[in-house]
């Protein structure tokens, strides 16, 4: 019998993924629990996982990224836990390794592991456009982290002790199309103006303009971007544009 301390709990956040939501299930099914919080989807991904024998699912509103992982963060029952998005697949390549760490070694006592993701655009993988160092902390022990109060969007974790990095990689399915790209990169936009307003972050007509040509910049010439050809262009357009509705929607707010 798996000591309870080695049992692991996936969780996931979802609305309306039911695209995504088969694969990326059939990809976790390895762990001993799984937990989704689901916004309110109307698409039938609550129906797809409130059928699903293996699947524990939860509706509650969405407000913010961290508030929302928060909560799913507090119904995990096993201390070791791996956070995932509804889009993105654990290869059987990762699964191994994430088992190895949680069960068989771990001579570091490591208590986090960072991992990095191959970013998919419809079918095919971008190389560049500033996705091939993207890392985040997605395995780690419950009782060693809690996440960083006050941002709404990007969410982060503090760790309480050592942290590796895994070696394979999450397939990230992060453009389906162009408009639910769009749509999501408006909506992290939104979320980072309301965070600066929070934060009593100022209203610059300057940074209107320079803050969005910046990131395509960045993104498409010093990260390379140019190198994965039209969906290079595209995905670095729409990340300028994400940076353009921030600084908008932050002079909504109030912010001069």
């Amino acid at each position: 019998m798996i000591d309870k301390n080695k049992m692991l709990t996936a969780l996931i956040i979802t609305f309306n993924e039911i695209g995504y939501i088969q694969d990326c299930i059939s990809a976790i099914a390895f762990a001993d629990e799984i937990i989704v919080v689901d916004s309110f989807s109307t698409d039938g991904t609550y129906e797809y996982l409130k059928a699903h024998p293996r699947v524990e699912v939860i509706q509650k509103s969405f407000n913010d990224f961290t508030s929302q992982k928060s909560f799913a963060l507090d119904l995990a029952t096993n201390d070791w836990v791996l956070f995932i998005d509804a889009d993105e697949i654990v290869s059987n390549v990762l699964q191994t390794e994430i088992l190895k760490k949680i069960r068989l070694k771990n001579p570091n006592n490591e208590v986090a592991f960072w991992v990095y993701r191959i970013f998919m655009f419809k079918k095919h993988s971008l190389k560049f456009s500033g996705t091939q160092t993207d890392k985040n902390i997605r395995l780690f022990r419950k009782s060693k982290v809690k996440f960083t109060p006050g941002k709404l969007v990007h969410e982060t974790l503090e760790i309480d002790g050592s942290s590796g990095i895994l070696k394979e990689k999450l397939i990230h399915y992060c453009y389906k199309n162009y408009d639910d790209y769009k749509r999501k990169i408006i909506n992290y936009g939104r979320l980072k103006a309301q965070q600066d307003f929070e934060k009593n972050k100022k209203f610059s007509y300057v940074l209107l303009v320079i803050k969005p040509l910046w990131t395509f910049f960045r993104k498409y010439i010093i990260r390379f971007g140019i190198l994965d050809g039209k969906r290079g262009f595209i995905l670095c357009y729409l990340n300028a544009l994400g940076t353009y509705q921030r600084y908008k929607l932050l002079k909504s707010l109030g912010c001069k």
